[in-house]
């Protein structure tokens, strides 16, 4: 392939980035616990969120790729296998525990460097919870029922502090979370936990770029920049001087991405040969954390669609609904609906549906039979 820009039509760049979220088949990572640790795998990471209107958006990625997908499979993969973590990547995320090393100088840092809102944990408290978690094993909040309550100082706070004290241990690394439970978390020693003589060594500077450059390559099939680094401006300067040199090497070449002006993307030859074909048959309902909605520029300039998350928006002023899902029909975005399990009742509401487009017949008894499918999945039992 030629070393030059090569450029791409609209209809390609939604083929080539949907293959890569593995959209575009009806069962690309097969069934069972080792397609949730593999689904995970390949995308990077599964974001956590704590809304549950309808089933969290963790649960939901992954039964968008997984039709059988059993929530008691990420809990095995969690607590048992322990062959996945939760760290923090541009959210709480559900993480392959290979990758770990790669997080472990984000460990340090906040070591060396606690954060303002973790400023009132002393060195002393945090021995002290070392100290406990050694002798009574694995702790909640809730196993925690000595501590003097506090006022809350912000509306998600705790009136515990040593739920403070837990979570800056997170996300220095000293502690893992090895069982979650809604959005009740667990903590536990992290050696404890993996079974490790001590924490692995950090991932080099250089080896932390590269593996950003590649797991969005493996993900996006065609990166740019911003998704590549999303909410991560820091990393840019160095990820784009992988990048060049990569091109030089013949290892990227650019991309000129229909309708998407200066925003320079890059992708693998290998990628580019092998020509995607626009998916024909399948009907997604997304969660809006999903990893094709979440990057709200790159899902309008490769769908021509405009994702409003409107959870925190006052309800006269909402257009699609407090929790407005995008249905995927093949290639198009043709409708956002507003959803709410009625867990009670045994039922899904429609609360409010926004047609992006008019389609036929057919295209709505597919849409029709997806949404009884997504309900059965909303009010299924862990197996």
């Amino acid at each position: 392939m030629a070393r030059g820009p090569v450029e791409i039509g609209g209809a390609q760049a939604r083929a080539i980035w949907m293959r890569a979220q593995r959209l575009d088949e009806a069962s690309p990572f097969g069934s069972g616990p080792q397609a949730a640790a593999d689904a995970i795998s390949h995308l990077g990471y599964v974001q956590i969120d704590t809304i549950n209107v309808i089933e969290r958006c963790h649960h939901h990625i992954l039964y968008s790729r997984i039709p059988d997908y059993d929530r008691g499979d990420l809990a095995h993969l969690q607590s048992g296998e322990k062959s996945i973590f939760e760290y923090w990547t541009h959210a709480l995320s559900y993480v392959p525990a290979a990758d770990f090393p790669f997080f472990v100088p984000l460990m340090q840092h906040y070591r060396a460097n606690p954060s303002r809102w973790f400023g009132s944990v002393t060195t002393d408290e945090v021995r002290a919870m070392v100290r406990r978690l050694k002798t009574e094993g694995p702790l909640s909040i809730r196993d925690i029922d000595d501590d003097e309550l506090v006022d809350k100082n912000h509306s998600w706070a705790s009136r515990k502090p040593s739920k403070r004290v837990l979570q800056l241990m997170f996300f220095q690394g000293l502690v893992a979370i090895s069982r979650r439970e809604g959005m009740l978390k667990t903590y536990d020693l992290v050696e404890r936990h993996f079974g490790w003589a001590r924490s692995p060594r950090p991932a080099t500077e250089r080896q932390g770029i590269a593996y950003l450059l590649d797991r969005a390559l493996r993900s996006q099939g065609i990166v740019s920049l911003d998704s590549i680094c999303h909410l991560n401006a820091p990393a840019k300067k160095a990820v784009l001087d992988l990048i060049e040199a990569r091109v030089k090497r013949r290892q990227l070449v650019e991309v000129l991405v229909e309708g998407a002006g200066k925003i320079r993307h890059w992708a693998t030859p290998e990628g580019l040969e092998q020509i995607a074909q626009p998916p024909t048959g399948r009907v997604h309902i997304l969660s809006p954390f999903d990893p094709l909605i979440i990057q709200r520029k790159r899902l309008s300039l490769f769908f021509g669609y405009e994702h409003l998350f409107e959870a925190y928006v006052p309800a006269a002023k909402r257009k699609f609904g407090y929790f407005a899902l995008p249905v995927l029909v093949d290639d198009r975005v043709v409708a956002a609906i507003d959803l709410k399990t009625d867990r009670r009742a045994g039922k899904l509401l429609v609360q409010n549906w926004t047609w992006l487009e008019q389609i036929g017949a057919e295209e709505q008894a597919r849409i029709t039979a997806e949404l009884g499918r997504f309900e059965r999945f909303q009010l299924a039992t862990t197996a």
